[in-house]
């Protein structure tokens, strides 16, 4: 047999389980199943027992109020026992009519939002509000609404700085320490074990030298040996991806929108593959490539080659998009300015030029070092550019004017710079690795941090939002912990460490269709949103070649007139009628004054050839000239 469903009822502490009143409640209930009444008897007996329970939960609530208001779960019974689950109530708070009405009508102490701090709204401005002085009265409405929406979002903005996880700082030394003397093993022993798994090393020593790459996102790792080694992996779990030799030497390797697919420069050609080591493509129009960079919003593979050749493929459509003769000699120097997509460029001679696909000459050329460049790096706000030469200098110049800031002595000079989301700027010397901070504004003495490792080191790079700088040498891949050098928050629209296939997916598709065309590339891109004067200038002038002559603009403003006759549109045909009127009165006018023009110099040479000595006959028209 199935047991009956247990229902609750408020029980008087007097009134136990084993009482005579339940016992008799309990063979009511019996008696009540071996007679079944008719319809009219059940109702009146119905509304009996609707009556009785509607006063034993009243008399309940008052014995409660009498009793301190509340009403406790887990009472015992008389003899000891612990009430059945079923009877066990919540706890309850019960309030008079009057208590209820004195908490309603309480005033809130903290009316209003939350301020916030004007320093954190000014973070999320987009720049001056404009000045609006136009006559325009729907168009002013509209532009005033958009700043206020402006403002509103800069606040939403500052107000959900406190959902974000994480907090950004630097390492700080005690006192008579500096930061650089902290070892990585100190590091490591002093962090979480979550960050301590960051830091680690791969010896790798039949296939080096190596370059290596991280992701937007910085949650993959690719690494190219020069001996034909080719990995790709997420070195946050120590997930292998792929493993292959592409059986030929290696020269640089970039990864292209996603991790799923990835560029190679190798011996002769470009070649492409997936995230599972199939060959892709092979593109031969790019042949001995040294370098490579990849513009994410343009979806533009730049490449410069031993030739001095400069190349930009669209990778969405597999077009050749520009190909520029530098006439420098061999390029094996090349970044890209995040801010603007210029590409910048180290030459033998010491210079440093910056182009566009737009434009077959360089756009700026700048002498940077008395000897050749060995490296460059521009930071992420696109207003710093650090250049480091043959004569072991290192230089920060200001990308706006194109003059230097700073000058710093290297050691051993540095063969690879590196910028972090932070502005800390990695420099590697031979087989040290040298972290300064805020070295663009001030000068510093010292670096931040220094690693040493055992071998040559060819290429370095920080891991987007992560601590984290990767350093590929001649026998392997080694991670350090940098603190302060990622960003701690990240933007899940724009680079998502965690999404997944779908998100992938759809990051896809939505990055396609926003895709930037290379024509918009320029050194200001504020530039593209400014009225072009020229081009109206020209525009002006060709109408003038087309129809001889430029009409007047001309204001009028119809009279008002009964029955509907003052309606918009009829106002409009009114203006536009009056006004082509008064342009065809006034072409017709010119026109009539340049004929008048043209008779009388027709005159004037008439006369001419009569003073000249030479009479005129009426039939001389007709003489052969």
């Amino acid at each position: 047999m199935k047991p009956k469903k247990a229902q609750r009822y408020f029980v008087d502490e007097e009134k136990q389980p084993g009482s005579e009143e339940v016992k008799s409640a309990q063979d009511s209930d019996k008696r009540t199943e071996s007679h079944k009444p008719g319809p009219s008897q059940e109702k009146s007996e119905n509304d009996t027992r609707t009556s009785g329970r509607k006063e034993h939960t009243k008399r309940r609530t008052d014995k409660h109020k009498q009793d301190g208001h509340k009403h406790k779960r887990g009472q015992q019974s008389k003899d000891g026992k612990a009430e059945p689950h079923w009877k066990q109530e919540e706890e309850i708070e019960l309030y008079d009519d009057d208590e209820f009405r004195s908490i309603e009508n309480r005033s809130d102490p903290f009316e209003g939002e939350a301020p916030v701090p004007v320093e954190t709204v000014e973070r999320y401005e987009r720049g001056k509000k404009n000045k609006l002085n136009i006559r325009n009265k729907k168009l002013k409405e509209h532009l005033q609404k958009k700043e206020e929406k402006f403002g509103v979002a800069a606040k939403q903005a500052a107000r959900a700085e406190l959902l974000l996880p994480e907090d950004s700082g630097f390492l700080e030394a005690d006192e008579g320490d500096e930061t650089h003397q902290i070892l990585q093993t100190d590091l490591v022993d002093a962090v979480d074990i979550t960050s301590a798994t960051k830091s680690f090393e791969l010896n790798l020593p039949q296939f080096g030298p190596y370059h290596m790459d991280f992701t937007r996102n910085g949650r993959f790792l690719l690494l190219g040996g020069k001996m034909g080694h080719l990995a790709g992996m997420d070195w946050i779990t120590k997930n292998l991806m792929f493993e292959i030799n592409v059986m030929e030497t290696i020269r640089d390797v970039q990864w292209l929108h996603q991790e799923t697919m990835l560029a190679v420069s190798q011996k002769k050609w470009v070649y492409m593959y997936d995230n599972q080591g199939t060959e892709l493509h092979c593109i031969k129009k790019m042949n001995d490539v040294l370098k490579m960079e990849f513009l994410p919003y343009h979806f533009l593979l730049a490449t410069c080659n031993a030739n001095g050749f400069l190349q930009y493929l669209d990778t969405s459509v597999g077009k050749m998009v520009a190909q520029h003769v530098t006439k420098c000699g061999r390029l094996d120097v090349m970044t890209q300015n995040p801010y603007n997509a210029i590409i910048h460029l180290g030459h033998p001679n010491g210079t440093v030029t910056l182009w566009s696909p737009n434009v077959k000459e360089p756009l700026v050329k700048m002498l940077c070092h008395k000897m050749g460049i060995r490296a460059v790096a521009v930071d992420k706000s696109g207003l710093y550019m650090a250049t480091s030469g043959m004569d072991r200098q290192l230089k920060i110049f200001d990308v706006r004017t194109f003059k230097p800031l700073q000058a710093y002595r290297v050691p051993y000079g540095a063969g690879n710079l590196c910028f972090s989301q932070r502005g800390l700027l990695a420099a590697a010397c031979g087989n040290v690795v040298e972290v300064y901070k805020d070295c663009c504004k001030t000068t510093q003495e010292k670096p931040y941090m220094r690693h040493r490792m055992n071998t040559t080191i060819t290429n370095i790079g920080f891991s987007p939002y992560e601590d984290v700088l990767g350093v590929a040498h001649a026998k392997g891949y080694a991670s350090l912990l940098i603190p302060g050098a990622g960003e701690a928050n990240f933007d899940a629209l724009e680079a998502n460490p965690y999404q997944n296939k779908t998100q992938r997916r759809e990051f896809e598709v939505k990055a396609l269709l926003e895709k930037i065309q290379p024509e918009m590339i320029t050194l200001d891109p504020n530039k593209i949103s400014e009225i072009d004067e020229g081009t109206m200038k020209q525009r002006k002038e060709e109408r003038m070649q087309i129809f001889g002559i430029v009409p007047k603009k001309v204001s009028f403003e119809p009279t008002y007139k009964m029955r509907g006759k003052s309606k918009g549109l009829k106002n409009e045909q009114r203006k536009q009628g009056k006004k082509e009127a008064y342009r065809r009165e006034q072409i017709r006018e010119e026109m009539n004054e340049k004929q008048r023009e043209k008779r009388f110099e027709k005159q004037e040479e008439g006369r001419h050839e009569e003073l000249d000595g030479q009479p005129r006959h009426a039939l001389d028209r007709f003489r052969k000239k």
